[in-house]
């Protein structure tokens, strides 16, 4: 099976690339170089992108430069958080930056709406430096904008990021359509078992943000891992991608060198076909004796109901 032919079914029967490039922090001058090479050369099909990174214009550019047709790429961005009573003039802008007039993906960021009229376009903040929140605003209002975007033709999937199973209960009752996914932050450290139980049960594919870690991450010298890595012949980010995969997860690492962008892509097909499942059982017993850890935790002033999220100050 050719890389880009790994696919994963969503809930509305479309397909979704299992592999995507990730864009967070991807500096300007370094995204559209990264994403031409991943598409022309490494064979990524699948980017991710937000509104919020603010370099969708460079992306952009990076697909249009790889010369690949944009029916064959998909592409994901995601509303921000000042927008949510504003979700169509958010995806607007995503699609003009990006150069296109339909994504794949629209996915809600964060749960959490940001005052829109706040000191900041981005992360606006209170008096006492707190994130300037709006507590009013019912997440299922986010939720019905959303379904209008999708159904105007503009979006061909909705989805979530970043909620827990309390906030995808904020919007379900009154939901016409069940997110397709939700984005996570999911490795072997925080495998989040109990969340990716309850989304299969509603048929929600679990995406995978920062699956290796953040930099100088502890995972890639992990002891087991590195161990599984050997019995396999195989480096120790194909396993950390490869254990994701095989678990039926779409998985977005993030690089901009030409060499690490390939080798995430093949490794992690690699690997997923190689482990078996006494490697992917001792793998998700990792988190639980005694390696758990988050690595992104914004300090967002409201309760998420994530499990090992830091408590509210």
């Amino acid at each position: 099976m050719s890389i880009p032919a790994l696919k994963i079914k969503l809930n509305n029967g479309l397909e979704i690339p299992a592999i995507g490039l990730g864009t967070w922090q991807s500096k300007p001058g370094e995204v559209a170089a990264a994403v031409e090479y991943a598409i022309k050369e490494a064979g990524y099909r699948h980017i991710d992108c937000a509104w919020g990174y603010g370099n969708e214009k460079e992306v952009g550019e990076g697909i249009r430069a790889s010369g690949v047709p944009r029916s064959e790429i998909f592409i994901t961005s995601k509303l921000w958080g000042t927008y949510h009573n504003r979700v169509e003039e958010c995806l607007d802008e995503s699609l003009a930056n990006l150069g296109t007039d339909y994504l794949d993906l629209y996915l809600v960021h964060w749960p959490i709406a940001l005052n829109p009229k706040g000191n900041h376009h981005l992360i606006p903040t209170l008096p006492d430096g707190k994130r300037d929140v709006r507590h009013d605003w019912p997440l299922k209002d986010t939720w019905k904008q959303m379904e209008a975007v999708l159904k105007k033709g503009k979006v061909k999937s909705i989805g979530a990021s970043n909620f827990s199973e309390a906030k995808l209960e904020e919007i379900l009752p009154t939901a016409d359509i069940v997110p397709a996914v939700n984005q996570l932050e999911l490795h072997v450290y925080n495998p989040q078992h109990k969340l990716i139980s309850y989304l299969k049960s509603k048929g929600i594919v679990p995406q995978a943000y920062s699956p290796l870690g953040s930099t100088n991450s502890p995972l890639l010298s992990d002891e087991l891992v590195t161990k599984i890595a050997k019995q396999h012949s195989l480096q120790t980010t194909d396993i950390l991608l490869g254990y994701l995969l095989a678990k039926g997860f779409v998985v977005l690492p993030k690089s901009v060198t030409p060499a690490r962008i390939a080798s995430n892509i093949a490794g992690a097909s690699a690997a997923a076909e190689k482990l078996d499942a006494t490697d992917i059982e001792a793998l998700d017993a990792l988190a639980a004796n005694g390696k758990q850890k988050r690595f992104i935790t914004p300090p967002w002033p409201v309760e998420l109901g994530f499990e090992h999220w830091p408590k509210l100050l």
